[in-house]
């Protein structure tokens, strides 16, 4: 029995990743293959679905490579994946061109028409989401008007990870998590046919496939993907839900504790509460998105900036490209530990940063395509390690946004993403939003999550509480105590940037215009 492993598929947007974990939860080994996409300037951004199976497969044996017995040890499989986004097969389950990836921003024409029908609003209290150019039913919307041909030629509309689900077991499925989100009700985990005329997509209902639960419902490995993976044939294989609220549960959004946040640093930013579905709230603007867990009763509350640690890259790719002017060969990867000396050498909340560096604008905590980055309160006097403090305060602030427009912030801050392994990073996000700041151990949540679907399914665990317990509590470090002047020099510096980031958009909006003449 201590022999035995449950692997977790997590197919990001920067890599796929396969996890060895043990039947209690200790991570054994990892393999990792560098996702592709393809952008536009257009706003596309579109990713070949054979390629994302194929190297779903190269992960999976790299796994093979590093542990021994590997093929007769595994006993179960689960994969989540990047949330949002259209990927589309036909009756022979063959792709139907590439996917249109959460990055994709051509539909955001088509988020401000659906935002002006009369049954929005009914369609945000039933889905608990805002409109934005990630989603699939906006992004199905758009291609209904202006690429028709895409969804007469397809029979399934898939998300990343119902992609690989569907090669691993030949079944056309999703999860309650991105159809609920997406075309139906948190409270329901089912479809709701309001929800998907007010998108205009009734035609198309018979693209969305069937939804199941993968920490109760397993299917078994098909003959050809054991093949293809050096895996047994028949093992159980579980669907896990979308890879934002994966990545919360390996992290800790929910052990049971009231006024509890988890933020995950990535390229983007995730920001979520563990709240039950009758408290919900809903805010004015209509944004945001609520999440169902593998737990009865139980949702995450999230508001995800577009960029968030990319904001940073950006800012190491400059620094990297001009040392390379001058035959210094660097890399922003090679940047990223003097971070931590850089954030030191700066006094705090000198200058104001808005995150906004996505081409794609900005989805939480509002919805807003033009939306772009920028400094203010630069003088003569300001250097390098004062815009790196200057990025990751914009971040904290960006993230306080988030959870205001959720109803207000936590007590405890649970943070997971490479970036929180700086000591000065987490203080920083700690105190801008003045709560206790706790770190998982857990170096793949994601994956973690997913398997922790697949533990439960095949009866390891009674609940997903009781696998909370085992595989998430014991690794969530000490807590961080805010800086409490800190904290308050941010809560001043919030409502700067706040009223500031509500006067942007017709500045953003001439700007767009100036680039189009």
């Amino acid at each position: 029995m201590n022999s035995q492993l449950i692997i977790g598929i997590d197919a990001g947007t920067s890599v796929v990743k396969a996890v060895a974990f043990t039947i209690g939860g200790e991570q054994v080994a990892t393999a990792s293959v560098r996702n592709s996409y393809q952008t536009g300037l257009d706003g596309s951004a579109t990713q070949s679905l054979s390629q994302t199976w194929s190297d779903c497969v190269r992960a999976i044996k790299g796994l093979s490579e590093k542990i021994e017995r590997f093929k007769e040890r595994v006993i179960a499989l689960s994969v989540t994946g990047q949330g949002d986004g259209t990927w589309l097969i036909d009756e022979a389950g063959q792709p139907v061109g590439d996917a249109w990836l959460w990055l994709d921003g051509r539909a955001s024409s088509t988020v401000d028409f659906l935002n002006k029908v009369a049954t929005e609003r009914q369609r945000f209290e039933q889905t608990g989401t805002g409109l934005n150019t990630c989603q699939q039913g906006v992004q199905m919307a758009h291609m209904a008007k202006h690429y028709p041909e895409l969804l007469q030629q397809a029979s399934t509309a898939f998300h990343c990870k119902d992609w690989l689900f569907f090669n691993l077991t030949g079944q056309r499925a999703t999860d309650p998590s991105e159809a609920s989100f997406t075309f139906g009700d948190f409270r329901t985990r089912e479809y709701s046919e309001s929800v998907i005329e007010s998108l205009g997509l009734s035609q198309y209902r018979t693209l969305l496939p069937s939804i199941i639960d993968g920490s109760k419902q397993t299917f078994p490995l098909t003959l050809e993907a054991a093949e293809l993976a050096g895996l047994q044939a028949g093992i159980p294989v579980s669907l896990a839900y979308v890879d934002m609220v994966m990545t919360a549960l390996g992290a800790g959004v929910h052990t049971g504790e009231d006024n509890v946040a988890c933020s995950v640093i990535g390229s983007t930013g995730v920001h979520m509460r563990s709240v039950a579905d009758k408290d919900v709230y809903l805010n004015q603007a209509g944004t945001g998105y609520v999440i169902t867990l593998p737990v009865d009763g139980r949702v995450t509350q999230v508001q995800t900036n577009m960029a968030s640690a990319l904001n940073l890259d950006w800012l190491l790719n400059v620094a990297a490209d001009l040392l390379k002017d001058f035959d210094c060969e660097c890399t922003s990867y090679s940047l990223v530990d003097r971070v931590e000396r850089w954030l030191k050498q700066a006094e705090a909340g000198q200058l104001l940063y808005h995150p906004y560096i996505s081409d794609a604008g900005e989805r939480g905590p509002f919805v807003n395509g033009q939306a772009r980055a920028g400094f203010t309160g630069l003088t003569y006097r300001h250097r390098f390690p004062d815009l790196v403090r200057a990025v990751v305060e914009g971040l904290g602030m960006a993230m306080r946004d988030c959870y205001e427009a959720m109803g207000g912030t936590a007590t405890e801050l649970r943070l997971s993403g490479g970036a929180v392994r700086s000591p000065t990073l987490r203080q920083i996000l700690g105190a801008s939003v003045n709560a206790k700041v706790r770190v998982s151990a857990r170096e793949e949540a994601g994956a973690a999550g997913a398997a922790m679907m697949a533990a439960v399914a095949i009866g390891l665990y009674p609940t997903m509480d009781d696998c909370i317990k085992e595989w998430v509590v014991p690794l969530l470090g000490d807590g961080e105590v805010p800086d409490q002047a800190l904290a308050a020099k941010y809560e001043r510096l919030f409502e700067a940037f706040y009223d500031q980031r509500q006067s942007f958009p017709s500045t953003w909006a001439t700007m767009e215009h100036i680039k189009t003449m």
